[in-house]
């Protein structure tokens, strides 16, 4: 992983290429994003940048030995320790990240941009609860007792610490305020209200920001061959999560706007044959495309309020744009207020296995009534 393969975010690769550059490495760093930015993309660049043999002025070279390793996460200076649970063949106090690394490599490799659901799966544990369990304090004292192999830095990268064991989190607390000489901790973390204090206070934080609407697009089209005009529409959806808009490419529906204009126009006519009618497809569509309908649909709804106020400021183009305007004509924000809240209610009773038909066609009666 380099920089270049990250989109955007360029104040937080400059920042971090500089003290890397000026020698003035912090021993223990909190990359800190919400679930769906690229925190931890962001630390396997800089690890790899950090032990880098040819560094260019703004990345890694990508070529040397240090890099050709790291590309495989296999570099003898770099070590993982991340949440998992028991599986069939792992159990007991074999649970520890070690006994997962060729699974961990692989996922890696695949998608580096993976969220914890995404791993799980990977793994096979997507039924039991995930955690970082005590023994692995044991295991990271051990890994980073030794001097580094090859790189000038030993780099320790905890993925989600918030889910670490107490006793493995105090286990750490010694070693991460006085680290062996050129040890590296990079901690990557998408809720530091649940660590420790004594941790967060060990750690310089890295505030690591989501993607921006064009990143994600620039990178379905690039790196995925996604129809640009579909890439807008997922990156919409996706608001900044690069995981959540590659689940999206095989899932999200091509007509997803067409249905949301056709459903609105149902509900403002009070064509009821036609809901009922739309409430049979809907029922018929798979999971995640019913619930990003109802993301669409939100986030229609908070776009023709932003043009309403403001449109120069709106995110639409196109197409879009001319459907948004005329949108925004029958919804106010009192009209937003009562159809989202509806939105969110028929999202709850589907992510507990309503009917879709159920859900959907009252979902619809109830908006016709709010829209007129």
């Amino acid at each position: 992983m380099r920089f270049a393969d990250i989109k955007g975010l360029e104040k937080v690769k400059k920042s971090l290429i500089a003290a890397a550059k000026a020698d003035q490495v912090a021993h223990a760093q909190l990359f800190m994003g919400k679930q769906g930015s690229p925190n931890l993309p962001m630390a396997l660049a800089y690890a790899n940048y950090l032990n880098c043999e040819n560094r260019d002025e703004n990345d890694a070279c990508g070529e040397c030995p240090s890099c050709t390793k790291n590309s495989k996460f296999i570099h003898p200076d770099m070590h993982f320790v991340f949440p998992v649970s028991a599986t069939k063949k792992i159990t007991g106090k074999d649970v520890v990240s070690t006994n997962f690394l060729k699974e961990w490599r692989e996922f890696l490799i695949a998608n580096p941009f993976g969220d914890l659901n995404s791993w799980s799966a990977h793994y096979g544990g997507e039924d039991k609860q995930v955690n970082i369990s005590k023994e692995e304090s044991r295991q990271i004292i051990k890994n980073l007792s030794l001097k580094a192999f090859e790189g000038k830095y030993k780099v320790m990268i905890v993925w989600l610490p918030e889910y670490m064991h107490p006793s493995a989190a105090n286990g750490i607390l010694k070693i991460l305020e006085e680290p062996p000489e050129n040890t590296i901790f990079l901690l990557v973390s998408n809720d530091s209200e649940r660590l420790l204090t004594t941790i967060l206070s060990r750690t310089q934080m890295v505030k690591i920001p989501m993607f921006s609407d064009e990143d994600i697009k620039e990178m379905l089209v690039e790196q995925h061959q996604v129809d640009e005009s579909k890439a807008v529409e997922i990156a919409h959806l996706a608001e900044g999560d690069l995981s959540k808009a590659l689940r999206l490419i095989n899932n999200l529906e091509d007509n997803n706007h067409q249905f949301f204009a056709d459903w609105m126009r149902s509900c403002f006519k009070r064509d009821f044959a036609d809901l009922v009618k739309t409430a049979d497809f809907y029922h018929t569509m798979n999971k995640v495309a019913q619930k990003s309908l109802f993301q669409y649909t939100l986030n229609m709804i908070r776009e023709s309020l932003i043009y309403t106020a403001e449109p120069s400021i709106n995110r639409m183009n196109g197409q879009l744009t001319d459907f948004v305007s005329n949108f925004s004509k029958v919804m106010d924000a009192e009209k937003a207020e009562k159809i989202s809240s509806k939105i969110n209610d028929a999202h709850y009773h589907l992510e507990r296995n309503g009917s879709a038909k159920m859900i959907f066609l009252d979902l619809s009666l109830q908006i016709a009534r709010i829209i007129k």
